[in-house]
């Protein structure tokens, strides 16, 4: 039985929201097609990363739109990176950073590959 340091769970959010709910059923059911379910991972990955970005910190930036100037609302900070954990296929679109690690034998810890950014 692995036990879990109680700073590691803080970082993982769950995501209960219906209509992630019912798009993991239909990727369950045996009868999906391939298409389907990679239509749908797709589907499901927008949706968590509008959950996970939920709390995210923004900052007044002025624009100019077409009729005038305005202070708007942009995410507060660098660059973000969505990090996809490929088991059943990636399912992020567009830009995404590619990473790699393995199980080493013996103390099971994460062995990392070469790092790389994918164009989308």
């Amino acid at each position: 039985m692995h036990t879990h340091k109680p700073q590691a769970r803080a970082n993982v959010h769950l995501i209960d929201h219906p209509l992630v709910q019912h798009k993991l059923s239909l990727m369950r059911n045996k009868t999906a097609s391939t298409n389907s379910f990679r239509r749908l991972l797709n589907e499901l990955s927008s949706l968590m990363a509008y959950e996970v970005t939920r709390d995210m910190a923004l900052q007044d930036v002025e624009i100019e739109t077409p009729l005038e100037k305005m202070n708007a609302k942009m995410i507060d900070g660098k660059k973000l990176v969505f990090v996809s954990i490929l088991r059943a296929g990636n399912g992020i679109p567009g830009r995404c950073a590619v990473g790699g690690a393995r199980r080493a034998r013996g103390p099971h810890r994460p062995v990392p590959r070469p790092q790389n950014t994918a164009g989308g």
